[in-house]
């Protein structure tokens, strides 16, 4: 005779989640970020690069940028 097992819904999964990480202390929260595969946030992205890279100020820029960089060369 097979044993039938029941299924959680994936309601009750979340729910046994979200309690779950709870009792660790952490509060669960969303966030919502640009979606960086869109091709939107590329035309952005570019439009913005080119604005940094043609701006009179774009070296004092860089140079602000690579100071407070932390660059791992080993």
């Amino acid at each position: 005779m097979p044993t039938t097992r029941r299924v959680k819904s994936s309601r009750k999964k979340a729910q046994a989640h979200q309690q779950r990480v709870r009792k660790q202390g952490l509060r669960p929260i969303q966030v919502q970020v640009p979606d960086v595969r869109s091709r939107a946030f590329a035309r952005e992205a570019h439009r913005q690069s080119l604005a940094v890279a043609r701006s009179p100020h774009e070296a004092d820029d860089q140079a602000f940028v690579d100071a407070i960089s932390e660059w791992n060369d080993e």
